[in-house]
């Protein structure tokens, strides 16, 4: 278990969550190996499939049992949206685990025991499971208001060809929200950070927050600073332009 903490920790602290090709137009294979050539070799981030398809490889090459999961997020309010985050279960120790590496400024830092009313800290956050009707399970996070569900999922387990569906879908359909616009976060121990459009964002676990705004000028410099995102030279161009347009 050790093992899978340590590692867990390890790809949060150093891979950012991001939309770049997404909002540039590109396309997001899922391969492996350009996988690792754009999150390990290029040093950028990637979204939930980017991530945890390339975090589960590194665990099966290990020996862990690793199945994915399709989630609705439940972080942005009321609204029912369609399945479109992954995660991943992992058996460790004779138990699955929640392993999410690719949930955003919001998401875990370390695994979490998939089973009904489990509460871990971890750094100044407090996650807990909460299992509801057929057997779905729901993610949360205590905040000073009270506890806020961030996603829930059902047993169900998710081959690489639905990661692939739900690939198409956030990469490409219209009303996917990481069309048209910039998203880069992280979480931390002590914060979260975002940046989303022009507004970057810090939340910290007592509920305190600031936001500025972040100019096209400012933006290659902030995904750098504040994320660890290195552009080339076209990417910084058309992010600008994105971003200077407004998106």
């Amino acid at each position: 278990m050790r093992t899978l903490t340590a590692l867990h920790r390890a790809h949060v602290a150093a891979v950012p969550f991001e939309n770049l090709d997404v909002a540039l137009g590109r396309p997001v294979p899922l391969d492996l190996k350009s996988l690792q050539g754009k999150l390990v070799e290029r040093r950028r981030g990637g979204y939930c499939y980017e991530q945890n398809s390339l975090f589960a490889a590194a665990l099966e090459r290990i020996g862990f049992q690793v199945a994915g999961r399709g989630a609705r997020n439940r972080s942005r309010g009321a609204a029912l949206p369609p399945v479109t985050h992954a995660l991943l279960a992992v058996t460790a120790e004779g138990e699955q685990w929640i392993a999410d590496v690719g949930f955003g400024w919001q998401g875990l830092l370390e695994p979490v025991p998939l089973r009904d009313g489990v509460r871990v800290e971890q750094g100044g956050w407090t996650f807990g499971v909460h299992v509801e009707d057929e057997g779905v399970h729901v993610l949360r996070s205590l905040r000073p208001e009270g506890w806020k569900d961030l996603y829930a999922f059902s047993p169900q387990a998710y081959l690489p060809g639905d990661f692939t569906v739900l690939n198409h879908y956030s990469s490409s359909h219209p009303q996917s929200r990481f069309l048209g616009q910039v998203v880069a976060q992280r979480p931390g121990a002590d914060a979260g950070r975002s940046l989303l459009r022009a507004t970057f964002s810090i939340l910290r676990p007592d509920g305190s927050a600031e936001e500025r705004i972040v100019t096209a000028g400012e933006l290659a410099a902030a995904l750098e600073a504040e994320f660890g995102i290195e552009l080339d030279a076209e990417e910084r161009a058309g992010l600008e332009r994105l971003h200077a347009e407004g998106a």
